[in-house]
């Protein structure tokens, strides 16, 4: 069975509440995983998730703990949660860079996606900051060095390049829109399935004995919204890609 471990994909928000002279706070905990677990599973995939808050601690450390799984998938969660282990923030002891050990997983056949997001490639106002890291160099993607979201709050068309592609096996009929997505360009050696107004949208790349895929949209809403999450390609398309990566092992 393919084992799949998503990372990221969750987030904490604080509000404060007004009410005349008085106020107060509230925190809430929200994750977005749900459509895309949901997907894999179905296809009798396995999958381990780890929340943001958890990533920076419990993140794979070394190539043999990345052995544990077929396929990474990163979704929001910017390169500092994974570089920065709390044993190096608090106590100031060196760690491993779990960026570098990845890297050398999906050159030794391990298979890895990145999926957009607002701390996704560059992200917002360029924090996710992959660019220029061991990860960027394996990813079929060059990430601007700049905040890369575009936002179409109008929705945006989806191009097939490539329906040939085992990926795309099945992923039939007229794709539904994206509200927005990460902008980046192709690297020489990748292969661009699907367009995304006249950006890639969908880009795998073989890397060693691995493989990877940049998806430029999120997994699920708000970019992706729920028209797109509920059309059974959806199910299709990231099973498959999936799929696809773990050839590599």
């Amino acid at each position: 069975m393919t084992k799949v471990l998503i990372a990221g994909e969750s987030w904490v928000s604080e509000a404060t509440h007004y009410k005349g002279f008085d106020s107060f706070t509230s925190v809430t905990f929200h994750t977005g995983v749900d459509p895309l677990r949901d997907a894999l599973t179905a296809e009798g995939i396995e999958v381990v998730y780890m929340p943001a808050h958890e990533v920076p601690e419990r993140f794979p450390m070394t190539v043999e703990a990345f052995n544990e799984f077929d396929v990474v998938i990163l979704s929001d969660i910017g390169a500092n949660s994974i570089l920065i282990h709390p044993d190096t923030w608090l106590h100031g002891r060196r760690t491993p860079n779990r960026l570098k050990a990845l890297a050398e997983w999906v050159n030794a056949g391990g298979g890895l996606m990145m999926a957009g997001g607002y701390m996704s490639f560059q992200g917002f106002e360029g924090k996710a900051m992959y660019r220029g890291t061991a990860v960027d160099d394996v990813l079929p993607s060059i990430i601007d060095p700049w905040d890369d979201r575009v936002e179409t709050p109008e929705g945006a068309e989806s191009t097939v390049l490539d329906a040939s592609h085992p990926i795309l096996a099945g992923v039939d009929g007229e794709w539904p829109v994206l509200l927005g997505y990460n902008r980046f360009t192709a690297k020489a050696d990748a292969h661009v399935l699907v367009h995304v107004g006249e950006d890639p949208l969908l880009v795998v790349r073989e890397v060693g004995r691995g493989r990877t895929l940049a998806w430029a949209s999120d997994i699920g809403p708000h970019w992706c919204p729920d028209e797109f999450v509920e059309w059974p390609g959806y199910q299709h398309l990231f099973s498959q890609a999936v799929t696809w990566l773990a050839g590599g092992r």
